[in-house]
C-alpha cells in the first residue's frame, strides 16, 4: 500500500529520504510514545541503557544475517551521511601505504564528489580517462590501477545519473571501498570482497540520520592523526558505535526496516523485485519511439534510479512540467530529476511496491498516447 498524505494514497518515488514500508511506519507510530511498555519513547531513551543496547544489537545482528557479514568485519553506525564518509575513507585508509595515494572510479556526481574530497588528504588517481558524460561504466580492462594506492574506491549506484555496477570490480587484491548508499540491501553482496562498505540509510534501509559502515578488522588503526575522533573507525568500533551519542531513533527505524526485509525474503527477494520494477519502466522508455529517452547505456542502467527525458533526448521542459503536474494530481510524488541534470527520475527502492510502479507505468503510457505527435 502506498503512503498516506492527509488521508490520500500517495506513491512516493523520491530519491532519498524515500518511501518506508507502511508496516514499519505503523509500528513506529504504535511505539512512539510508549516503547514496549517502558513508559518512554526511543526518542528520549538513554543511549547507554540496556534497552537501547538491545535495539543496537538487534539492528546489527539483522544486518549481519541479511548480508552474511563475515566475523572479521565490524559494523558501525555513524552520523554525517555518506558525505562524511567521503572524508572518513581517506582519513582512515590513506595511511595503509606510505605513498598516501588512492584510486577512484568516477562514474557520476557522487563518486566525483568523493574523489574531490579525498584530494585534501591524498594523491588521487582517477583510474580511467575522464568521461564526457556519466552514461556508462568504463570497461575495467581499461582501468589503470596504481599498485601504490592504499585503496580503490567506487560508487555502486549513482542516484543522480542512474548508473549502476552490475559487477564487483576485480582490483587484484587491493583494498576495495564501496559507497553503496543507494543500492544497499537491494541485492545480495559478497562482503568478503570489500575492505569497506558504507551506506546512508535513507534510501533502502531506513530514514535519514544514520550511515552504516562495514569495515574489515585489519584496516582499523591506520587513521591519520588529523582524523576527527568521531570518524575514526577504530574508535567507533571499539566503542560499539557509542563513543558519542549515536542517532538512536534512526538506528531503531533501520532495525524495523531490516526486519521487514528479512520477513519479505531478504536481499535475494529485494533483487528480484528490483528487476521486475525497473524493467517495467525501462520497457516503456525503450518502446516509446523516442518519446521517452534514458541516456544511460543499457548494461549500466540502474535498477534503483531511472532517469529519463520526455519529448526528445534533451527533453521538452514544458512537456516534462506537464508530466510532473499530472503525476501529482494522480498522487505520484517526487518524480522530478536532480537539479543538476533536470528531466524526470523515478527511484524504485525496496519499499516502493510493484503496484506503485504499475501505477506509474500506466500513467506513462497514457501521457505518451496523449502527447506523442
Amino acid at each position: 500500500m502506498a503512503a498516506t498524505e492527509g488521508g490520500r494514497q500517495v506513491a512516493n518515488f523520491g530519491a532519498g529520504p524515500a518511501k518506508l514500508p507502511r508496516s514499519v511506519l505503523l509500528e513506529a507510530q504504535k511505539e512512539l510514545v510508549d516503547y514496549k511498555g517502558l513508559g518512554i519513547s526511543v526518542l528520549e531513551m538513554s543511549h547507554r541503557s540496556s534497552d537501547f543496547t538491545r535495539i543496537l544489537n538487534t539492528t546489527e545482528n539483522l544486518m549481519r544475517e541479511l548480508l552474511n557479514i563475515p566475523d572479521n568485519y565490524k559494523v558501525i553506525f555513524l552520523q554525517g551521511g555518506g558525505s562524511a564518509q567521503f572524508s572518513a575513507v581517506p582519513l582512515n585508509l590513506i595511511g595503509l601505504k606510505e605513498a598516501r595515494q588512492a584510486d577512484y572510479v568516477v562514474t557520476g556526481g557522487w563518486s566525483a564528489k568523493a574523489a574531490k574530497e579525498a584530494e585534501k588528504y591524498a594523491k588521487v588517481n582517477i583510474v580511467h580517462p575522464k568521461l564526457g558524460a556519466y552514461t556508462s561504466i568504463p570497461d575495467p580492462s581499461t582501468w589503470n590501477l596504481n599498485p601504490d594506492a592504499s585503496y580503490v574506491y567506487y560508487c555502486a549506484n549513482e542516484t543522480v545519473h542512474g548508473v549502476e555496477f552490475d559487477f564487483v570490480p576485480d582490483v587484484k587484491g587491493a583494498v576495495l571501498v564501496c559507497d553503496m548508499s543507494s543500492n544497499f540491501l537491494s541485492k545480495p553482496v559478497d562482503v568478503s570482497k570489500f575492505g569497506v562498505i558504507f551506506a546512508g540509510a535513507q534510501k533502502n534501509v531506513g530514514c535519514a540520520g544514520v550511515t552504516v559502515v562495514i569495515v574489515r578488522e585489519d584496516l582499523l588503526g591506520f587513521a591519520l592523526k588529523e582524523c576527527p575522533v568521531v570518524l575514526d573507525y577504530k574508535t567507533q568500533a571499539a566503542n560499539s558505535s557509542l563513543y558519542n551519542t549515536p542517532p538512536c531513533y534512526s538506528i531503531y527505524i533501520m532495525g524495523l526496516v531490516l526486519e521487514w526485509i528479512k520477513n519479505n525474503g531478504g536481499a535475494a527477494a529485494m533483487d528480484k523485485h528490483s528487476l521486475i520494477k525497473s524493467r517495467m519502466i525501462y520497457d516503456i522508455i525503450d518502446k516509446s519511439n523516442g518519446f521517452y529517452s534514458c541516456p544511460v547505456e543499457r548494461k549500466s542502467r540502474s535498477r534503483m534510479n531511472v532517469p529519463f527525458r520526455i519529448g526528445s533526448a534533451k527533453g521538452d521542459e514544458a512537456l516534462e512540467k506537464k508530466f510532473l503536474e499530472k503525476a501529482v494530481e494522480l498522487n505520484m510524488i517526487s518524480l522530478k530529476g536532480h537539479r543538476s541534470v533536470g528531466g524526470i527520475r523515478a527511484s524504485l527502492y525496496n519499499a516502493v511496491t510493484v503496484e506503485d510502479v504499475q501505477k506509474l507505468a500506466t500513467f506513462m503510457r497514457s501521457f505518451m498516447q496523449m502527447h506523442q505527435s
